[in-house]
């Protein structure tokens, strides 16, 4: 079975995010919700504020109730993470990401999974 490799998960809160993200860091997460286990629904990440896009999720979508997350040192591993837990977890097809992960402005890098 397919691990994001993240800590949580965690209720999506604006008090929760605050009690658990502590540092301005880039940062991958993962959206989802509790039915015997975490059940992950879509795939995300911050290139420099993990906090700060967690907290943005914050009632918008209502089925959203928890989420996951792992600081990342680089943009780079950012972006690589992201591609990796978005194949490992089906991508579009059974993710609600519409499309797989852009890669950074400015940058050439391509996914290690499939090439784009």
């Amino acid at each position: 079975m397919a691990s994001l490799g993240m800590q949580g998960p965690y209720k999506l809160t604006a008090d929760k995010i605050n009690h658990v993200v502590t540092r301005k860091s880039a940062g991958n997460y993962a959206l989802g919700h509790i039915n015997s286990g975490f059940i992950v629904r879509y795939i995300g990440r911050s290139d420099n504020d993990i906090k700060g896009r967690l907290k943005s999720w914050v009632g918008k979508e209502v089925k959203y109730k928890h989420f996951e997350f792992s600081y990342t040192a680089s943009c780079r591993k950012v972006f690589k993470k992201q591609c990796k837990n978005y194949h490992d977890f089906g991508g579009s097809k059974d993710l609600d990401n519409k499309k797989h992960p852009e890669r950074p402005d400015a940058t050439d890098w391509k996914c290690a999974v499939c090439g784009r």
